[in-house]
């Protein structure tokens, strides 16, 4: 980790950096904010909090195609980073989801800030595993500068990694640098009729194949399988598998709903302010009997690991996390339902305390985003 001098801010760095002093000098709680496109996720801001938008801290930094490396401000829009990356052939492969009708507003702060992943996290790893450093401004307004922007200068604790997924409260996100991917030379998807069980069953068996298998999703009866790589292992998985070959629009259709959440499963949720549940399992989980429900009004993808459940009955939280921690994962309530409860499954004191020792350590007033994670965080 390095400081740097005040004398490198820059006009709108100060602005920040004065924005921060203030909040800390009246014990003024700061909601960070890019484009606000995740603005649900985790327990909601504080109502007497002065909103610090980062937006106009915009641009990307440096992107250097042969090193796979993209380093760009927390404004920054994510389409104009994937357009810069597509005009390489390259791509941020854990498919950041914008969550915006607008495009532009989905910003790489709030991506990083957020932590979340989209389908192809099942083949290539989380956000957070694609972070080699980050600049952020703490709570006292000095700049830190964790890793680097190349592969061997990550090493040790790995403080940007913590970051990711943190939702603001330890820092505000001022640069980011990430590990970029090629695009994948083939594409295709297949489609098998299917129920829950033998879809769980069967993703477990392939998963322990050399498959090109890039993302899967299991919805309405339906196994869907996204198969990316080079042309002959594609085409030959696509022999090896059989099922249905799905229209290239449909899939594409497909894939950018179940990221964007604009898949009609989510749209139930969205529209009708039902409380969806995000449940992490081992990926060879049997279907979890939750509440009234059935198996069939579950979305399953990460083959397995990842479960999408929509409460229709207000079932208790205790309820789900109890079922989600006998066997074996945790759940959080991903969209709607009571933002002022716990979102996150609570975490065993010894460990809260070790996060309430880095919170202090980062932002020692408390003025970034409490209460976003935790209700005394």
């Amino acid at each position: 980790m390095s400081t740097m001098p005040d004398t490198t801010l820059s006009p709108t760095l100060a602005r920040f950096r004065d924005a921060i002093a203030q909040a800390a000098s009246s014990r003024t709680p700061l909601t960070l904010r890019g484009g606000g496109t995740k603005d649900f996720y985790g327990r909601a801001p504080a109502a007497n909090a002065t909103v610090l938008d980062t937006r106009e801290w915009s641009g990307i930094v440096d992107y250097d195609c042969a090193e796979l490396v993209i380093t760009a401000r927390s404004g920054t829009p994510l389409v104009e980073i994937e357009a810069a990356l597509a005009e390489h052939k390259q791509m941020l492969a854990f498919e950041p989801p914008h969550f915006a009708v607008d495009g532009r507003r989905a910003t790489v702060g709030g991506a990083f800030a957020s932590g979340l992943s989209g389908p192809r996290r099942q083949s290539v790893g989380a956000l957070r595993d694609f972070v080699l450093g980050a600049v952020v401004m703490d709570g006292r307004g000095d700049m830190l500068n964790f890793g680097g922007q190349v592969m061997k200068n990550v090493a040790g604790y790995d403080v940007s990694r913590l970051m990711a997924g943190a939702l603001g409260t330890l820092g505000l996100v001022v640069q980011v640098s990430l590990k970029v991917l090629p695009m994948p030379f083939c594409d295709a998807t297949l489609r098998f009729a299917m129920a829950q069980a033998e879809a769980i069953d069967t993703l477990n068996r392939w998963g322990g194949q050399p498959l090109p298998i890039a993302a899967s999703a299991w919805i309405d009866g339906a196994l869907w399988v996204r198969l990316s790589g080079a042309d002959a292992a594609v085409r030959a998985a696509v022999t090896k598998l059989g099922g249905e070959r799905v229209d290239e629009a449909e899939a594409t259709t497909f894939w950018r709903d179940l990221r964007e959440q604009s898949h009609a499963f989510f749209a139930r949720a969205l529209q009708g302010g039902l409380p969806l549940w995000r449940i992490a399992l081992p990926p060879a989980t049997p279907p979890l009997a939750l509440g009234h429900a059935s198996a069939d009004e579950q979305f399953v993808e990460w083959g397995g690991g990842q479960r999408w459940w929509i409460d229709t009955a207000n079932t208790p939280a205790a309820a789900i996390r109890d079922a989600a921690t006998k066997a074996g994962g945790h759940a959080t309530l991903f969209r709607n339902g009571d933002r002022t409860s716990n979102i996150f499954t609570p975490v065993a004191a010894p460990l809260m305390a070790v996060h309430k020792r880095l919170k202090d350590s980062f932002d020692p007033h408390g003025i970034f985003n409490p209460g976003r994670l935790h209700a005394d965080f």
